[in-house]
């Protein structure tokens, strides 16, 4: 009893060691877990992160003092150009713009203007426009931890190097058109990773292959700075407006379309489907059972023309021709009263000379018509025959004028 009482103190000091150091290890694996680098490689104007472009973004107001910064949300066919010249600047990981696109950048600098372009990947059909090819880097997961560059000095005709301890994330050219390509920055190996092209009007085209010396880590390690400073000096001062483009941020310059993402996404695809399959079953048992009779609406009757008819019956029945043939001449003589403004006193050769003017009707005609009209009251009887007859001219005469 004595020896295993005399045993604790010794267990306990043991233990207490045991308990300390575990917890300055958990402490020191916090400590570094914060102290963690965030390398999510974002390239956006706002981001504050390493590998962010804030920096960059905000220091063109310094680059540029006497130009306007503005910001491109939309396709570069939609900036407006000839008001000064205006430089693109873009600075994306992926580029992989459309044929109508990059005819938008090509004619942008063909007019005067500037393009500054920085993307680790670029589109087969800009480089193939541009007359070069890249290599694909460095395999996934295996990347240098460290970016070396060198860009070229016009002043001292030397190439400057500059490092950082961050990700390289960078790219090169294998080949160039050299007549029409200048090289102004290599990579660690020596090989062009920046070039310029001039064309004609005065512009230029920039391109350069690793966009995280654009970041905020780069820019603020030791003096890379003046990478940023002398990479952008090569575009004129005398710009009037700075353009930071967005546009090309999002897919490689495609519109984001929800519609789309949903519809590239298997298991999204197929919730989305029978989701619309639910909604049109849910439509049609809803409105079968609430559908109301539609009831039975009767075309409306044309009384006026039952009312000729009714009229033609009881003259047909009474043959009363002579009184028929006497309702066509009142009927005449009004529409001549409403239709030509012409008082109708009697039927004469001056009546007859006026109507043919004002209608334009053949007066042989309608003297023909009128001479049956004066002799109508003296008729006794009006044959079948000299109705329908008398009917044809009038029709003839209301057709004509």
């Amino acid at each position: 009893m004595t020896r295993t009482s005399s045993l604790l103190p010794g267990v306990g000091r043991y233990g207490f060691i045991a308990l300390l150091l575990l917890f300055c290890s958990c402490t020191s694996c916090k400590y570094k877990k914060s102290k963690q680098l965030n390398r999510r490689i974002t390239l956006w104007r706002k981001d504050k992160i390493p590998y962010g472009t804030q920096l960059a973004y905000d220091g063109l107001s310094y680059l540029f003092p006497n130009a306007t910064i503005s910001v491109n949300k939309s396709s570069p066919s939609s900036i407006r150009t000839g008001e000064g010249k205006k430089a693109l600047i873009v600075i994306v990981p992926r580029l992989d713009p459309r044929p109508s696109e990059i005819n938008a950048l090509i004619n942008f600098v063909s007019e005067g203007n500037h393009v500054f372009i920085s993307a680790r990947q670029v589109g087969d059909s800009l480089l193939h426009t541009l007359g070069a090819k890249i290599g694909w880097g460095h395999p996934q997961f295996s990347e240098p931890d460290s970016l070396q560059l060198q860009l070229y000095n016009p002043i001292r005709e030397t190439e400057q190097p500059f490092v950082y301890p961050g990700d390289a994330y960078d790219n090169w050219f294998v080949s160039l058109d050299s007549q029409y390509v200048t090289v102004m920055g290599r990579d660690a190996h020596s090989r062009p990773n920046f070039i310029k092209l001039s064309y004609k009007g005065g512009g230029s085209l920039y391109m350069q292959l690793a966009p995280l010396a654009f970041s905020n880590f780069f820019l603020l390690h030791k003096n890379n700075r003046a990478y940023y400073e002398n990479a952008l000096s090569n575009i004129p001062g005398s710009v009037q407006e700075v353009i930071w483009d967005d546009y090309f941020r999002y897919d490689s310059g495609r519109d984001f379309s929800a519609f789309q993402y949903i519809l590239n996404n298997k298991s999204l695809q197929w919730a989305f489907w029978l989701l619309l399959a639910l909604f049109a079953l849910i439509y049609g048992f809803d409105s079968k059972r609430r559908q109301r009779m539609i009831p039975l609406v009767s075309p409306l009757r044309n009384t006026s023309l039952e009312f000729v008819r009714t009229i033609g019956r009881l003259y047909f029945q009474r043959r009363d021709n002579h009184n028929l043939a006497t309702k066509m001449v009142s009927h005449f003589i009004d529409h001549i009263r409403t239709r030509y403004r012409m008082s109708v006193t009697a039927f004469d050769e001056d009546f007859i000379n006026r109507l043919s003017y004002r209608t334009g009707y053949p007066r042989e005609r309608l003297a023909e018509l009128i001479g049956y009209m004066q002799a109508l009251p003296a008729k006794a009887y009006v044959p079948d025959e000299e109705l329908l007859d008398f009917h044809h001219q009038l029709e003839a005469f209301y057709k004509s004028v």
